[in-house]
């Protein structure tokens, strides 16, 4: 899903985290390879301020743009919205979209936009990738108690990263410890089948027309 050429599908990602998920999730869902080009950014600033020249690449036809929400998924939005409103799209809803956005305009590439984990809540992709670890799982419950037990102020990571805590101690304890998300995914650690997941593949295939 990732390549070096400009593609007339392009969807833009704040990092590589982002790109191995997005690219192993497609693959658990059949979608064929090479489908769009899937494109690190580098964080969501350069993202954002690149967006304008992201929607003038010649020969582009549609657009995802895929970033975390953070402490509030309407804000975040509101930044993406004002900046769609000003390359000329019309119609552009004043709030996000549970099931994720697509805009379809006359003589602009078609434009999506998934705000992580749900398109409503406040968190990033591990927010989202937590619902993957399997249901019944023995040790996310005992992850989920160890890291409590840790007294507040010790802890070194921010409250609103406690699922990002969460899901590297559970990775830390699979069979080969310490795979990052997407390989985590390919390699059957985590699973594809979530309904959070058939959600954002929908939205994918609505978008690039699959």
């Amino acid at each position: 899903m990732s390549h070096p050429l400009n593609s007339p599908k392009t969807l833009l990602v704040e990092g590589k985290d982002d790109l191995y998920v997005v690219a192993n999730l497609c693959k658990g869902a059949g979608l064929p390879d090479r489908t769009f080009w899937i494109k690190d950014k580098e964080g969501y600033e350069k993202l954002i301020g690149d967006l304008e020249v992201e929607l003038q690449a010649s020969d582009l036809q549609y657009l995802g743009i895929l970033v975390d929400a953070d402490l509030d998924a309407v804000n975040r939005w509101i930044a993406l919205r004002s900046q769609l409103v000003a390359a000329g799209y019309a119609n552009v809803p004043p709030q996000p979209n549970p099931a994720g956005i697509v805009l379809r305009q006359t003589g602009k590439p078609d434009v999506g936009v998934w705000i992580m984990p749900d398109n409503t809540l406040p968190g990033m992709l591990e927010d989202f990738v937590v619902h993957l670890v399997p249901d019944g799982d023995l040790l996310w419950p005992r992850v989920q108690t160890c890291v409590a037990q840790i007294p507040r102020e010790e802890r070194r990571f921010p409250e609103h990263h406690l699922s990002k805590a969460h899901i590297h101690t559970w990775l830390a304890w699979q069979k080969v410890p310490g795979k990052p998300m997407g390989l985590a995914i390919n390699a059957t650690y985590l699973t594809s089948g979530a309904p959070q997941v058939t959600l954002f593949i929908e939205w994918l295939r609505r978008l690039f027309q699959i």
